[in-house]
């Protein structure tokens, strides 16, 4: 299934989110690993046709459903137990990540520090049959920046039927898709401090950007099974 997201007024949604392509980085972008993939840049704003494109079918499958949401973080809450109410006894808070400002992408390779670019999580180590079914993930951004989730419109099933069929579906698959020269759209999210969503990154390709903020933003993650409407929308 390809990207959904969770909406009641359109303006709204078109109000937080641009939409660009993606491309894979060259050999003197040292920062990234090699063929990684990131924003082709000229994000446009939104238009009806994004809006239709990404409207969930009136009985959507949870498991793949996007949601901006606005978590409820309290100060005298930890953020440990801040999914707890959610419906999920076995959810699990991931922690927390710094991103500096002005970055197209956030996420690095602990090993050696550089930059993935956009890709799948794998936390819940799933089949191809089974990668739409797995945990969501909340985010909150703690701020102080305004920070983005960027999300490709293509899952992760369709891509590993494209590249190789049905077998592990993995970020290499996504980079392969996107250096034989055949097309990804993205979407950016817009999330002030305090906004959050909830995302299958098990199933979408995704990172987190700051590009063109001038103040860092720290975000917490939590993952679990959440129902759709678990948390209040803002769009």
């Amino acid at each position: 299934m390809p990207l959904h997201i969770a909406y009641g007024d359109p303006a709204a949604l078109r109000a937080r989110c641009e939409v660009t392509t993606v491309r894979t980085t060259r050999p003197e972008e040292a920062a990234y690993e090699p063929g990684a993939v990131v924003p082709s840049g000229q994000w446009r704003p939104m238009a009806e046709a994004d809006v239709k494109a990404v409207t969930a079918p009136r009985r959507p499958l949870d498991s793949t459903l996007v949601e901006i949401v606005r978590p409820p973080f309290r100060d005298d809450l930890p953020l440990e137990d801040l999914a707890h109410p959610l419906g999920d006894p076995d959810a699990v808070y991931l922690g927390q990540a710094l991103a500096k400002p002005g970055m197209t992408t956030t996420t690095d390779n602990y090993e050696d520090g550089r930059l993935i670019g956009l890709h799948l999580d794998n936390w819940d180590k799933l089949s191809y049959a089974d990668k739409h079914t797995g945990r969501r993930r909340i985010c909150l951004n703690l701020g102080p920046g305004t920070r983005y989730i960027i999300l490709g419109t293509l899952d992760a099933q369709a891509i590993c039927r494209a590249v190789r069929g049905y077998r592990f579906p993995h970020t290499q698959d996504y980079r392969a898709y996107v250096a034989s020269g055949r097309p990804i759209r993205i979407f950016r999210i817009r999330l002030a401090p305090g906004e959050g969503y909830i995302a299958p990154t098990e199933y979408l390709l995704h990172d987190g950007s700051t590009e063109g903020q001038d103040q860092p933003s720290a975000a917490a993650f939590w993952l679990g099974h959440w129902p759709r409407g678990v948390l209040p929308s803002l769009v």
